[in-house]
């Protein structure tokens, strides 16, 4: 008996966790001038991207870890605050082409290809948005 209670209590435990929607890392809304330049992109911390309001698609581990360091970087640690957190806007520099606005839980971030002064976090959240719109969405770029 007592061992059949320890079962249906580690059951419920398991199952209790399983099945919510897990949460949103960050949403990257990029525009630009060129063809193909617009996007809507939600990376999800269950392994998974919509690409423009599509379907959710599964991206590897390597890309959920460095969608969650992402994320991480923008948002700042316990004790340090992120770009997320000042919600850090940075004018286009000259010759702009593509622009980013991306919403995490803590704030907000926008930037152009060009803006003077980004923190190493927009480059790479700029290559992760492109790889990830070729590579998983199909996309142009």
């Amino acid at each position: 008996m007592r061992r059949g209670c320890a079962a249906a209590l580690l059951a419920a435990v398991l199952l209790s966790g399983c099945g919510g929607p897990s949460a949103d890392l960050f949403l990257v809304e990029r525009s630009g001038s060129i063809p193909g330049a617009r996007l809507t992109m939600l990376v999800g911390d269950g392994g998974t991207v919509t690409c423009n309001r599509g379907d959710q698609k599964a991206i590897t581990s390597d890309q959920l870890i460095d969608a969650r360091e992402i994320a991480r970087d923008l948002n700042g640690a316990k004790d340090e605050t992120g770009p997320a957190d000042r919600d850090l806007t940075l004018p286009p520099g000259p010759g702009a082409i593509m622009r980013y606005d991306i919403r995490s839980e803590d704030g907000s971030v926008a930037f152009s290809d060009t803006s003077r002064g980004q923190p190493p976090v927009f480059y790479r959240v700029a290559k992760y948005t492109r790889d990830l719109a070729k590579g998983v969405c199909g996309l142009a770029r």
